[in-house]
């Protein structure tokens, strides 16, 4: 082989190199888990109910909110160290009422604001669930970039809006938004109707994500984790110590 091909293949190996490098500049790979999330989460009147009963005054009983509360201020400020996350809240305040209130929008380390807002919910009103849903995507602007929205939730929609046909028209104007929805239960009871259920699953899967019912404060650690966290980053180094698994009846 003349000295010329070998200076020839040497130089536009050079161009080839250099121009992966531009392209690796010009567009730098991702880290995972970078798209902004919403948590929606519910505050309708049922969240003041025992947290293994409905509605439930019994002495001694732990309203559900509270039990959501303790697993959120657990998980939390590992799952938020890895992407921005904000936070849409309804049925909190005013008795019987559609309400529904923007609370944070996605942030970093969000962790302390997030709990702040939830810290202060007063359960008392309906279920506006569709309309929270639809609020949270528009603040991720989910036509435009990817987003991530988690609702928990431990009811229907009852303020005449329709899971279902919502998620069919967000997943009709953008496939990037992913919809996973917490769904409380309690185990031997159930008050979610069938169609509840369904269009809770619905919600989910017609936008890419899952419907998890829970009904143990160790399964919803669980579903935080696994809806808002980062698998790919939490799961190759412990966020916190291991601890024993409480029964929601506990």
């Amino acid at each position: 082989m003349s000295r010329f091909s070998i200076s020839a293949r040497i130089v536009a190996l050079t161009f080839v190199i250099a121009g992966m490098n531009g392209a690796s500049a010009e567009q730098p790979d991702k880290g995972p888990c970078t798209e902004d999330a919403m948590f929606v989460f519910d505050a309708s009147g049922s969240m003041s109910g025992d947290g293994w009963g409905y509605g439930s005054e019994s002495a001694g009983s732990v309203p559900r909110i509270d039990k959501v509360r303790t697993a959120m201020r657990e998980i939390l400020p590992s799952v938020t160290r890895f992407r921005r996350v904000g936070l849409i809240t309804y049925g909190s305040g005013a008795w019987n009422q559609c309400s529904i209130r923007l609370d944070l929008k996605p942030t970093p380390n969000a962790a302390d604001r997030i709990m702040a807002a939830i810290d202060a919910l007063r359960p008392a009103g309906r279920t506006p669930l569709t309309d929270a849903v639809a609020q949270a995507a528009d603040v991720l602007d989910f036509r435009h970039k990817p987003g991530l929205i988690v609702v928990l939730t431990d009811g229907e929609e009852t303020c005449g809006g329709s899971p279902c046909d919502t998620s069919e028209k967000l997943h009709a104007e953008a496939n990037q938004l992913t919809i996973n929805v917490i769904g409380l239960r309690v185990k031997n009871y159930a008050w979610m109707g069938d169609q509840g259920i369904i269009d809770a699953k619905c919600l989910a899967e017609k936008n890419g994500g899952q419907y998890l019912p829970v009904d143990t404060l160790a399964g919803l650690r669980e579903a935080l984790e696994k809806t808002l966290g980062c698998p790919m980053v939490t799961q190759a180094s412990p966020i916190r110590q291991a601890e024993p698994r409480s029964r929601w009846s506990r």
